[in-house]
C-alpha cells in the first residue's frame, strides 16, 4: 500500500477558555507540507474584556505577517532570523500603541508572546512575559525560554529559606509581570541569537501560563508517557488533564505540541536554473493584460478553423412561436403546432 512521505514536523494546537469569562490567549501555527520551515505565535492579552483579547490578536497578527513574509528568507539568511523576531516584536508593540492611542478606554491592555521559527531541525525564538516554552527529551522536560514574573525572584526566595514552598507557590504576587508588550518601552526580552538544536523525538510545547495550573511534572509525566503518540493525541491528553482539574480559577489555556519526525535532507527532483539561465514567456507564465487586449489574447488562442468559423456570416434562422392544441377529446393527447396555422387546418392534420 502507498503511504504519503513523512513530515518532518508533527504539529497540533489546542485552546481552551476554562474558568474565564472570555477568551484572552492567541496562536497561530504555519507547518506547510514540503517546507523545512516553521513558525508559532503565541500572545496571552492582560487587561480584561474588550482589551485583552484585542491586544493578543493584534500581536499575533502582526507578528506572523511580517515573519510569514520574511519567510522565504529563513534558509538562505538564517542568520538574519533573530533579528526578523525582534522587529516583528517592535512593531507588534507600536501597533499596540496605536490602538491605544485611537482608544484611550483600553490603556493598560498588553500581551505576553512566545514567537517560534524553526528551520529544519534548529530553532530560534522571542518571547516577552511569562509564557512558557518547553523542551521534552529522553524523560526531562525543561523550559528554555526566560519567565518574565515575580515568580523566579519568589521560587529562589523559598530556595534561600525565605518563605515556606506553600508560601511561594500561593504568593499573590507570583503572576505578575515583569515585561510585557503594553505599547511602552519593553523591559525584557529573551532572544538568542545561537539556535537550539533539536533531536528526532524531541517535543516542543509553546504555551500560555495557562498550561502552568499543571504541575510540571505532572507535563513532563503525559509528554513521556505518550512521546510515541501524534501531536494530536499528545494535546488531548493535556487538555483532559487541564479538565480532570475543574479549578473554577483555571485560567485561558493555548498551546501547541510540536515533535520532530526526521531530519534527513531534502532531495527536490527539480533542479535549480543554471547560471545564466534567461526566462522566455510561456503559456504557463502569468501575466496581467488590460481589458482591451482580451479579445486579442483569446483571438491568438484559438484554432484557424475556429478563427475561419468565426469570420463566416451567421444565419439565424427564423422562429416561429408555437401553442398546443387538443388532437382528441376523449384522450389528453397534445401536440405542438405553428400558432399561425389556421384551426381548420390543424384538424384535417395539416393538409
Amino acid at each position: 500500500m502507498w503511504r504519503s512521505p513523512e513530515p518532518r514536523f508533527d504539529v497540533a494546537s489546542a485552546i481552551c477558555q476554562g474558568g474565564r469569562d472570555y477568551q484572552e490567549d492567541a496562536i497561530v501555527t504555519d507547518f506547510p507540507f514540503g517546507s523545512d520551515s516553521g513558525v508559532v505565535v503565541l500572545a496571552d492579552g492582560m487587561g480584561g474584556h474588550a482589551a485583552g483579547d484585542v491586544a493578543s490578536k493584534i500581536v499575533v497578527t502582526e507578528v506572523f505577517s511580517e515573519l510569514k513574509f520574511e519567510s522565504a528568507n529563513f534558509a538562505d539568511f538564517e542568520g538574519e532570523i533573530p533579528r526578523f523576531l525582534t522587529e516583528a516584536a517592535a512593531n507588534a508593540n507600536s501597533y499596540v500603541r496605536e490602538h491605544v492611542q485611537a482608544h484611550p478606554e483600553t490603556r493598560g491592555m498588553g500581551a505576553t508572546l512566545v514567537s517560534v521559527v524553526l528551520v529544519e531541525n534548529r530553532m530560534y525564538w522571542m518571547s516577552i512575559g511569562d509564557s512558557p516554552l518547553y523542551h521534552y527529551r529522553n524523560g526531562t522536560m525543561k523550559q528554555l525560554n526566560e519567565d518574565h514574573s515575580m515568580a523566579p525572584q519568589i521560587d529562589f526566595m523559598v530556595q534561600q529559606g525565605l518563605l515556606d514552598e506553600a508560601a511561594g507557590k500561593n504568593h499573590p504576587d507570583r503572576n505578575c509581570l515583569t515585561s510585557v508588550i503594553l505599547g511602552d518601552r519593553v523591559t525584557k526580552s529573551d532572544c538568542p541569537k545561537a539556535p537550539f538544536e533539536l533531536q528526532v523525538g524531541d517535543i516542543v510545547v509553546v504555551s500560555s501560563d495557562g498550561l502552568q495550573y499543571l504541575e510540571d511534572a505532572k507535563i513532563q509525566k503525559i509528554l513521556h508517557r505518550y512521546r510515541r503518540k501524534k501531536a494530536a493525541e499528545i494535546a488531548g491528553y493535556l487538555l483532559e488533564a487541564i479538565e480532570a482539574l475543574a479549578d473554577p480559577d483555571q485560567d485561558n489555556c493555548t498551546f501547541s505540541v510540536i515533535k520532530l519526525n526526521h531530519n534527513k535532507p531534502v532531495i527536490r527532483a527539480i533542479r535549480a536554473k543554471p547560471v545564466g539561465h534567461v526566462d522566455h514567456q510561456t503559456s504557463t507564465v502569468t501575466r496581467v493584460v488590460e481589458l482591451d487586449d482580451i479579445e486579442k489574447v483569446a483571438a491568438k488562442a484559438k484554432k484557424p478553423k475556429e478563427v475561419a468559423a468565426m469570420s463566416a456570416p451567421t444565419v439565424i434562422k427564423e422562429v416561429r412561436p408555437l401553442k398546443k392544441v387538443e388532437l382528441n377529446d376523449e384522450t389528453d393527447l397534445t401536440q405542438e403546432v405553428d400558432a399561425a396555422e389556421p384551426p381548420a387546418k390543424i384538424a384535417a392534420g395539416g393538409k
